[in-house]
């Protein structure tokens, strides 16, 4: 069935491939705190997946090159601006391939409709060294990000 999600404006809608994220981020960075222009970033990790094809004209992208030289391409609505999710050039599968297995899409945490309390009590906290807020006691937590492999932050 998948999680629900939107835009801010609502003119984009998807949904995600399984009902729960395999993992879940709140990101502390400085990068984050500028895209999200608040005290961190929530993102949610899901098998790989697209945006439906008929809201592709309204989607815009921007790449920036990660701390470890991979360019991460963050996909946002043209209308309203809200970031909707962020995945690596190089795991995107060429038209007609399948997406490798390894492969993930992750969903801005403000876009899951469905997105509770009870499911970020879990998530990884990544980043803290950069941290604004006083981060969770009890909670997964790195200075940077965490050991390898990591899908969010590499």
């Amino acid at each position: 069935m998948g999680m629900k999600a939107r835009c801010q404006c609502g003119k984009i809608q998807f949904t995600t491939p399984t009902d729960k994220p395999l993992k879940l981020w709140v990101c502390h960075c400085t990068e984050c705190q500028h895209q999200s222009s608040s005290a961190f970033g929530i993102t949610a990790t899901f098998p790989y997946f697209e945006l439906p094809e008929s809201v592709s004209s309204l989607v815009s992208s921007y790449t920036r090159v990660t701390l470890k030289g991979r360019d991460m391409e963050c996909l946002f609505c043209k209308e309203c601006g809200a970031r909707l999710f962020h995945r690596f050039r190089d795991t995107v599968p060429a038209p007609g391939q399948q997406p490798a297995f390894s492969a993930i899409t992750n969903v801005k945490g403000g876009c899951l409709e469905d997105l509770n309390k009870e499911m970020l009590r879990g998530a990884v906290h990544i980043w803290c060294q950069e941290a604004i807020i006083d981060i969770p006691e009890g909670v997964e937590k790195w200075d940077q990000g965490p050991p390898q492999p990591n899908p969010l932050m590499t």
